[in-house]
Parts: C-alpha cells; sequence; structure tokens
C-alpha cells in the first residue's frame, strides 16, 4: 500500500482519535455497563486464580500451575492496556489518544500478546511430556526449567512489540489522525501513514501471522500425540482425566489464535468484521480463561474449596 500525500506541506501528527466501535448512541449506557462488568470480572477472576496457585502448596509447585499463574498476570495486564480505554468511548470523555500514549498502547498490546501466545505453546509442551512421557516429566519439565522458559517468552515478546512499534511509527504521521479502530493497531494505524506501507505489511504479515500460525501448529501437533496417548490408556477415568485438562487448554487456545490469525493475515484489508473480532480476543478471551480453567480443571476446583475452607476455619477460630 502506497501513500502519495505531501509530507512537506503537511504537520505532523501529535495525537490520534480513536473512533472507537460503531455502535448507536442510545445504547452508550447499555455498552459502557457491559464493557465496565466485563473488565471487572476478568480482573478478578484472574486474581483468583493467580492467588490459589500461589497459595496452594499442590499448584504452586507444578510447571502447569505456573504457566497457569503466568497467563492470569498476563490477562490481567491485556486487559487493562484495551478496556479501559473502550469504555470511554462510551461516555462524554474525549477520544484523543496522545501520540506518545498510542505508541505505548500499541507495544504493550504486543507485548503482552505475543507472550501469550509462547504461553500457549509452552503449555501444550507441558502437557504433551505429562501425558507422553510421565516417567521423565519431572526431569524434562522442572520448575528451574519452567522458570527459563517463561523468561525466555517474556523477553521474545518484548522484542516482538518493540519491532511492532518502531516499524509502525518509524513512519511519518503527517495527515489524518483518525483511527478507526477502539485501540491503536498496526493495520488501523497503518492507514495513516504518509509513506509506503509494503513492507510493514510485509513484516506483520510474517511477524504477527505467520508466527501465530506456526505456533498453533505446534499446539495442533502436540495436541494431535496427546490424543494419541490418552487412547492409549485403558481406564475409563483416566481418559476422563487427561480429556478434561488438556481440553481446558485447546479451548483458550481456539478462541484465542483463531481471531489472531484472522486479524492479522489479513494486514492490508478493512472489513467490518474486524472490529467485533478484535474485541473478541482483547476483551472476551481474558474474561474467559478463569472461567474455562475453573469449570473444566478439578484440581483448580478443589484447589479453590480448599483455599475456601480454610478462610472458613481461621473465620471460625477467630470467633
Amino acid at each position: 500500500m502506497r501513500r502519495n500525500r505531501n509530507t512537506s506541506l503537511d504537520a505532523a501528527v501529535t495525537e490520534f482519535i480513536l473512533l472507537g466501535l460503531a455502535h448507536p448512541p442510545n445504547l452508550r449506557p447499555l455498552l459502557f455497563l457491559v464493557f465496565f462488568f466485563i473488565y471487572v470480572l476478568t480482573q478478578l477472576g484472574n486474581l483468583l486464580i493467580l492467588l490459589t496457585v500461589w497459595a496452594d502448596p499442590k499448584l504452586h509447585a507444578r510447571p502447569m500451575y505456573i504457566l497457569l499463574g503466568v497467563l492470569s498476570f498476563l490477562d490481567m495486564w491485556l486487559s487493562s492496556v484495551i478496556v479501559p480505554r473502550l469504555i470511554l468511548d462510551f461516555t462524554a470523555a474525549s477520544r484523543v489518544i496522545p501520540y506518545g500514549g498510542c505508541v505505548a498502547q500499541l507495544y504493550f498490546f504486543h507485548f503482552l500478546g505475543s507472550t501469550q501466545c509462547f504461553l500457549y505453546t509452552l503449555m501444550a509442551y507441558d502437557r504433551y511430556l505429562a501425558i507422553c512421557q510421565p516417567l521423565r516429566y519431572p526431569v524434562l519439565m522442572n520448575g528451574k526449567l519452567c522458570t527459563i522458559l517463561v523468561a525466555g517468552a517474556w523477553v521474545a515478546g518484548s522484542i516482538h512489540g518493540s519491532i511492532q512499534a518502531i516499524l509502525t511509527f518509524r513512519l511519518p504521521y503527517c495527515g489524518p489522525n483518525k483511527v478507526d479502530y477502539f485501540f491503536c493497531d498496526i493495520p488501523a494505524v497503518l492507514r495513516l501513514a504518509c509513506a509506503d506501507t509494503t513492507v510493514n505489511e510485509l513484516v506483520t504479515f510474517v511477524d504477527i501471522g505467520v508466527v501465530a500460525a506456526s505456533c498453533f501448529m505446534l499446539i495442533l501437533l502436540s495436541y494431535a500425540n496427546i490424543v494419541h496417548a490418552i487412547l492409549k490408556i485403558h481406564t475409563a477415568d483416566g481418559r476422563r482425566r487427561a480429556f478434561s485438562t488438556c481440553g481446558s487448554h485447546l479451548t483458550v487456545v481456539t478462541v484465542y489464535y483463531v481471531p489472531c490469525i484472522f486479524i492479522y493475515l489479513r494486514a492490508g484489508s478493512k472489513s467490518p468484521l474486524d472490529g467485533a473480532v478484535a474485541v473478541f480476543y482483547t476483551v472476551v478471551t481474558p474474561l474467559l480463561n478463569p472461567l474455562i480453567y475453573t469449570l473444566r480443571n478439578q484440581e483448580v476446583k478443589s484447589a479453590l474449596k480448599r483455599l475456601t475452607a480454610g478462610r472458613q476455619g481461621n473465620v471460625g477460630g477467630n470467633k
């Protein structure tokens, strides 16, 4: 995509205006309440998971639940990068976001989002080792290695976010400043650039789309091996428990990756569906994660019961 604007005559953009989601004006109060409650529930649900993993000795000593705690932490911050700004769109507040604020939002969204992408792959690898290599699992995946892998995911995510932010904002922005989206994301911001964006779109396709698709394929490959191993389990209860544990993760992965691939493998397009799809993986998915893991994971539910029972016992003892 090429831009033919005369950059020498236009003033550099110092702020952007987020147009937000298209909606009827009479629905603003309702939408404000809906997104406000989604944000509150997202924070509380993920905080509950984080505290449960941290407080329960049976959970925080196991790599699977260390990864789950990190996922909850990421969901809390990813939601905080996007949703509060989205909520303001349904009020009389200004929709202006400073240039630096737009840079920061784009960086942190891609930093946290790509870290989450790598984390899902680690979670699939962890489940693969636990089910397909059960005798060697304590050696192949221990607390120290898990910490190193998580740190690597954070570093890789930070590098990815930096590359995307630098490439996007190295371009001149000298004309229209209205971002036709509800947050500063690459496809929407690039449409305002006063220069050729072909390289940016190619990097977006490769660095985001192909990487996300590759991670997704690795996850599916891991689960193909997992399903093959589960079918060899002789007891129905053993198969049920294995499918229940893996089903939670596979559900979360699907609702996260499919929308991302839909958006970023079509970086040059402008579809009315993009906004709705983006709401799903930026707003709804962080809300669903704690629900999926608490409702489908028996060990997390048992830990929550122990935590609740312990608090009730402490209250009764104090009385």
